[in-house]
C-alpha cells in the first residue's frame, strides 16, 4: 500500500512539546515563534523530517500555521480543515482559528506587546509571507527575529533524516521536450528581463526543467533540489550526489553542472560578490535566499518562477499521455465502482477496505507508480470533512442509506489523475438528491463553459457556485487546482477559485470540483480533470473562445440526480459524457463490469 492508515495525530503530545518549545523561547528571549506547514522548498507534501507542524500540534493537514507564544498558542487553518483540525489538536493548548476570517496578524497584535520579539525560520517562509508579517510587526511594534536554528528542530530529538532516494530520468517519450530546449526557453526569458540568473527553489520546477523524477516527497515524484540558471551557460543543480546513479549523473551532466547542496550558500555569495542581478520568485523562494543574496551584495529582482507557466502549458506528448493515463485510470475506477455497488449493500465494508480495494484496481493496471495523495475515503459524516484522512481509529462502516465520498488519484509515468465521486449507498433521501444535483449543475456549468483569451480562474469560479448560491449554499475550498504531468497533483499557477488571478491558457490541466458539505451528515463532491482547449470560432459569433475537454472517465451516480432540477442542456451534457465513458471504458472491462457500466450510464430524461 502507498497509504498508511495508522493514526498520526496525537493531541496528548501537544502540551509537553509546546512546554519544551516555550523553554526555547525564553532561552532566546523570544515572545513567540512561527511554525508553518512548510519545508525549504515550500512543498505541499513534506518529507517526514519536515513535518514540524504535525509533530508539534498533531494536525496533519497539508496547509496551516501555528504561532506559539509564552502564554498562548494558536493554529490557523483554512476552510478545508475546520472540522479536521479541532479533532487532532489539544484545544486547551491551541486555539484553532479559521482563515481568512481570523488572521495571524490580528492574533499577534492582541497577544504580543510592543517591543516583543517574534522568531521565525527564514528557510520556511517565502519572501512575500515575511513581507506581510513584517508589516504586521511594524504596526504592532514587534521585532521580527530570524533564527539560525529552527526551534522545533532543537527539541525534536528523534527527527527523521533528510530523504536520499534515487533520482530517475523522465524519458523523452513522456516529457515531450528535451531539457536543453526547456533551459533555453528559461534563459531567453532571463535575457528579456535583463537578469543575470534566476534561483529556482521549487523541486517540481526543477524536475520538469531537467526531466528527472524522484522519491523524496510522499505521493509526488520529486527529488529535493535547488537550481541556479544563468542567462547563458550551464545551470547549476544542487542535489545530494548519493541520489544520482552513474547513468543519471552522466545524462544530467550534458545539460547542468552538478553541485552538492552545501555549495548553495557559497554560490549565492559568489553572485553577490559579482554584483549579479538575480531573479527570485517572492511567492515561492524562502526569505533565506533573499537574506543570503542581499548580504552578499546582489541585486534582487522579483519575478515569477519562469518554469511555472511553461510547465503548466502541457505539450502534445504530455496531453496524449494524460489522455492515456485517464483512460487507464477510468477502467480502474469503473471496476471499483462496480465492486462497491455489489459489496456495499452487505454493510460489511469500511473506509479502509474500500480505499485498499481502489488502490488494488489501480495496481492491476501494471502502470501505477504511486497514488497522487492519500485517498479521501469518507463515509457518512466523515465525507463532510473536506480533506479527511481515514485512520484505524476513525475508520467508519459504509452503512446503507448514507453517502460515501471517495477522492483519489494516481501517478503514472504518462500522467497524474485526481477524481472524486460521491456514491449513494442504497436509496438516497430527497435532500441528498437535491444537494447532489445542485453540485452537478455547477460542475456541468463549468465543464461546458466557453471563454475568451485572458479569462482567469476567478472569472469562472461563480459558474460552479451559482446553483448552490441560489439555494443558499456554498463550499469553503477552491473549485479547481492545476495538475502536473507525472508531477504534483496540485500545480500552479492556474486555479479556479476566488483567488485565481492567472489567465487560463491552452494546454493547462485543472480540476473541476464543486461540493457541498452538511456537517455531521454527509459530503458531496464531483471532480473531473479538464484540459483547457485552444480558442475556436463559435457559430454565429465574432470572437474565438476557449473551453474545456473533460479528461476523467467514470460515471456520475444517477441515483443521486434529480433530473427535474436539470435544464435540457445540462441533461444533454450528462448523457453525452456518460455515452463517452461507456464507449471508451467498456471495451476494457469484464462482462460483469461492462453490464454494470451500461446500467450506470443509461441516458436520463427530463421529468
Amino acid at each position: 500500500m502507498f497509504q498508511s492508515f495508522k493514526e498520526i495525530a496525537d493531541p496528548s503530545k501537544g502540551r509537553p512539546r509546546v512546554a519544551q518549545l516555550r523553554k526555547e523561547l525564553n532561552k532566546r528571549k523570544l515572545a513567540a515563534f512561527l511554525v508553518p506547514h512548510a519545508d525549504e522548498h515550500q512543498n505541499e507534501y513534506l518529507p517526514p523530517g519536515a513535518e514540524r507542524l504535525s509533530w508539534l500540534t498533531g494536525f496533519t493537514g497539508s496547509a496551516g500555521m501555528a504561532i506559539v507564544g509564552i502564554r498562548s498558542a494558536a493554529l490557523f487553518v483554512d476552510g478545508r480543515y475546520t472540522l479536521q483540525a479541532p479533532g487532532q489538536v489539544d484545544g486547551r493548548v491551541f486555539d484553532v482559528l479559521q482563515i481568512p476570517g481570523n488572521k495571524p496578524a490580528d492574533w499577534l497584535k492582541v497577544t504580543l506587546k510592543k517591543g516583543d520579539a517574534l522568531g521565525y525560520d527564514p528557510r520556511l517562509h517565502t519572501i512575500r509571507a515575511i513581507e506581510r508579517m513584517q508589516k504586521t510587526a511594524n504596526e504592532a511594534g514587534l521585532r521580527m527575529v530570524p533564527q539560525d536554528e529552527n526551534l522545533v528542530d532543537a527539541i525534536w530529538k528523534d527527527r527523521p533524516a533528510a530523504p536520499r532516494k534515487a533520482v530517475s530520468l523522465h524519458p523523452l517519450k513522456y516529457a515531450g521536450e528535451l531539457a536543453a530546449r526547456k533551459i533555453a526557453s528559461v534563459q531567453k526569458q532571463l535575457r528579456n528581463a535583463n537578469a543575470d540568473c534566476v534561483v529556482i527553489t521549487l523541486p517540481e520546477s526543477i524536475a520538469w526543467l531537467v526531466n528527472i523524477r524522484g522519491q523524496d516527497v510522499p505521493h509526488t515524484p520529486l527529488p529535493l533540489s535547488f537550481a541556479i540558471i544563468p542567462k547563458k551557460g550551464k545551470p547549476e543543480l544542487f542535489i545530494a550526489p548519493e541520489k544520482l546513479a552513474a547513468t543519471v549523473r552522466k545524462a544530467l551532466a550534458r545539460d547542468v553542472k552538478l553541485c552538492p547542496p552545501a555549495k548553495m550558500a557559497p554560490a549565492l555569495a559568489a553572485i553577490g560578490k559579482a554584483k549579479g542581478k538575480v531573479q527570485l520568485d517572492p511567492e515561492t523562494a524562502s526569505q533565506w535566499f533573499a537574506n543570503q543574496l542581499e548580504q552578499a551584495g546582489a541585486e534582487i529582482v522579483h519575478g515569477t518562477d519562469p518554469c511555472l507557466a511553461l510547465k503548466a502549458r502541457k505539450n502534445k506528448t504530455e496531453i496524449a499521455g494524460t489522455r492515456a493515463a485517464h483512460q487507464r485510470d477510468g477502467v480502474a475506477m469503473c471496476r471499483f465502482l462496480a465492486w462497491l455497488d455489489a459489496k456495499a449493500p452487505s454493510g460489511k465494508l469500511d473506509e479502509i477496505s474500500a480505499a485498499k480495494k481502489l488502490e488494488s484496481f489501480r495496481r492491476q493496471t501494471g502502470e501505477l507508480k504511486e497514488i497522487s495523495f492519500d485517498t479521501i475515503s469518507g463515509a457518512g459524516a466523515n465525507g463532510a470533512i473536506v480533506h479527511y484522512r481515514v485512520s484505524e481509529s476513525s475508520n467508519a462502516q459504509l452503512i446503507p442509506g448514507t453517502l460515501y465520498l471517495v477522492d483519489s488519484g494516481a501517478q503514472y509515468l504518462d500522467g497524474t489523475t485526481d477524481i472524486t465521486r460521491t456514491v449513494s449507498l442504497g436509496a438516497p433521501t430527497g435532500d441528498m438528491r437535491r444537494h447532489f444535483t445542485l453540485v452537478l449543475k455547477g460542475h456541468i456549468g463549468l465543464a461546458a463553459a466557453r471563454f475568451p483569451k485572458g479569462t482567469r480562474g476567478v472569472d469562472l469560479d461563480p459558474l460552479a457556485r451559482s446553483p448552490l448560491w441560489n439555494a443558499g449554499h456554498d463550499f469553503d475550498h477552491g473549485t479547481g487546482h492545476g495538475v502536473g504531468s507525472y508531477l504534483s497533483v496540485h500545480e500552479g499557477p492556474q486555479s479556479i477559485s476566488k483567488r485565481g488571478m492567472v489567465a487560463l491558457e491552452p494546454g493547462m490541466i485543472i480540476s473541476n470540483e464543486p461540493g457541498y458539505y452538511l456537517e455531521g451528515h454527509y459530503g458531496i463532491r464531483i471532480e473531473n480533470l479538464v484540459l483547457v482547449t485552444r480558442a475556436r470560432k463559435v457559430k454565429g459569433g465574432d470572437r474565438p473562445m476557449m473551453g474545456f475537454e473533460t479528461l476523467t472517465l467514470a460515471p456520475i451516480d444517477r441515483r443521486l440526480i434529480d433530473p427535474a432540477l436539470l435544464t435540457r442542456d445540462e441533461l444533454k451534457w450528462l448523457n453525452a459524457y456518460h455515452a463517452r465513458v461507456l464507449k471508451e471504458i467498456s471495451p476494457e472491462l469484464s462482462v460483469r463490469d461492462r453490464k454494470w457500466l451500461e446500467q450506470a450510464t443509461i441516458p436520463m430524461e427530463a421529468k
